[in-house]
């Protein structure tokens, strides 16, 4: 991997993170273009995802102070609420990492079509949640948490946004948008953390057998990149939610998935 293609991977992978177009998705097009694929791809990609996570903890540290403030209280708080509610929407990803984690790796290097299929359905969320007006509820539930949990474990496949389907599957629920936007970045945190640490053990025995040769520079590009989109990506999602513009994301996800399906 040359080190201006890390430099667009990573921008496309920080951009596409937050905004509800699929940045796994994405993320296999652009490698699929480059033609960049087994251990160097797998290294690559858990860089640009660690980043993207740190980009998290900067946007939103202010929310994360709050919590670990209330949470070492030691006491039933608003705080320690909101933790629950996140552990719990942990459980149906943690349920697909430990027992289904081989199978949906095998989805990923299944070619382009699955990734054109899982935008179209991403668009047609995105629309629902757009012209759905369900009652709107001030807080997100334990149950809203568990659902989104669900929705968060559904979008493990390639091409159907993470940030879109737990978004969108929230303002179904009628859950206050800002609120959302911030519980769908918080929540992904411990997930993507976890499943870097367990690819990461496989990075270091393929570099220790000499399976993968991606250069440090290319790494560490695609890891700024990453960061720094990831950045400005999670300020405006925030903002787009707020407003309820969706609708724009499903149009582009649309035309995205017919055009994937076409030339693939």
């Amino acid at each position: 991997m040359e080190w201006f293609e890390a430099l667009l991977l990573g921008i496309l992978q920080g951009l596409t993170e937050y905004l509800p177009v699929s940045s796994s998705g994405h993320l296999a097009i652009g490698s699929a273009l480059f033609g960049i694929e087994g251990e160097d791809n797998l290294t690559f990609t858990i860089a640009v995802h660690v980043a993207t996570v740190l980009s998290t903890l900067v946007i939103l540290w202010k929310e994360i102070d709050w919590i670990f403030r209330g949470l070492f209280k030691f006491e039933l708080n608003a705080e320690t609420k909101y933790v629950i509610n996140i552990i719990v929407s942990m459980i149906p990803i943690g349920i697909v990492g430990v027992f289904f984690k081989d199978y949906v790796e095998e989805i990923f290097g299944s070619g382009l079509l699955i990734v054109g299929c899982m935008l179209l359905l991403t668009a047609l969320l995105l629309t629902f949640s757009y012209y759905a007006k369900p009652r709107l509820k001030e807080n997100i539930s334990l149950k809203d948490a568990f659902i989104i949990g669900l929705a968060q474990a559904c979008a493990v496949l390639p091409g159907l946004s993470r940030s879109g389907t737990t978004i969108a599957t929230g303002l179904l629920l009628g859950d206050n948008k800002a609120k959302l936007a911030q519980f769908s970045f918080l929540m992904v945190i411990p997930p993507i953390l976890g499943e870097a640490l367990l690819d990461g053990m496989k990075i270091v025995k393929g570099a220790a057998e000499g399976t993968s040769d991606i250069s440090m520079l290319s790494l560490a590009v695609g890891f700024l990149a990453a960061f720094v989109s990831g950045c400005l990506a999670c300020k405006w999602m925030i903002n787009i939610v707020k407003k309820g513009k969706l609708i724009y994301f499903a149009i582009y996800c649309a035309i995205a998935g017919i055009l994937t399906i076409v030339c693939a």
